[in-house]
């Protein structure tokens, strides 16, 4: 599903280097989780699959169910089937949830040279999919993101992922800032979402959000590259002990 082989990454406005030879491959179906200490790269790794400016690729690359991802626009990788859940999602005023769904829905669609929704199609999806992960029909009716909690923010985010449907889903520290029962209510839209044709990189600081989306792999990120993989008792370990063992083993 997603290749990231040998990715070097610099800021664009200094040369300062963050991914320094980062290699992945997330497979159809799975869940991979990124765990590692402040400024070890994690948001700079969601930041530059997804197309953010401020970043140069200076070696290596990435790939997209075989498409060269990182050749592509940002609405292109959008419309391949990446999907980016932000660390704070944005407020959009005077714009409602719905107008944003059904235009973000259609605009995809068309990408890919598909027919776009009807207004009643989508209003019949849009429904069922808020009934499946137990959103509040009011938070439809608001603009986007106004005056909402953390967590409604978060799991906004969930409904616009069911909405779009994409391949592979990158969770930027979705944890941040939720408080346990906010926490459960987004991993268990996540959870609803986990499919064979579907992937997930989940980045987080935290082992807590693990134990409601379990992970197939947990790799630990430092100084820009993966130093250690393994299982979810990789991310019980970080829990227990911290990074410092961890770290020295690599080198």
């Amino acid at each position: 599903m997603l290749k990231i082989n040998n990715l070097h990454v610099k800021l664009e406005e200094e040369d300062k280097r963050i991914l320094n030879g980062l290699t992945l491959d997330i497979p159809a179906g799975q869940v991979h989780a990124i765990m590692g200490p402040n400024g070890s790269g994690k948001s700079t790794l969601s930041y530059v699959l997804s197309g953010r400016d401020g970043y140069i690729v200076t070696e290596g690359g990435a790939t997209l169910q075989g498409q060269d991802l990182l050749q592509m626009d940002p609405e292109q990788r959008a419309a391949a089937g990446l999907f980016l859940a932000f660390q704070y999602p944005i407020e959009i005023p005077g714009v409602g949830n719905m107008t944003f769904l059904r235009t973000a829905v259609n605009a995809q669609r068309k990408a890919r040279g598909e027919d776009e929704m009807s207004s009643g199609e989508f209003l019949k999806a849009v429904r069922q999919k808020a009934k499946e992960l137990q959103i509040d029909a009011d938070m439809l009716k608001r603009p986007v993101n106004v005056g909402f909690s953390g967590g409604e923010k978060k799991r906004n985010e969930i409904l616009q992922m069911a909405m779009l449907e994409p391949r592979m889903c990158i969770m930027d520290e979705t944890d941040s800032g939720l408080d346990v029962d906010a926490m459960r209510l987004v991993a268990d839209g996540v959870n609803a979402l986990r499919a064979p044709d579907r992937s997930f990189l989940v980045i987080t600081h935290y082992q807590r959000l693990l134990n409601h989306i379990q992970p197939d792999v947990v790799h630990i990120l430092s100084n820009g590259r993966i130093v250690k993989s393994g299982g979810p008792e990789l991310a019980l370990q970080v829990e227990d002990e911290g990074y410092g063992d961890l770290l020295s083993e690599a080198g």
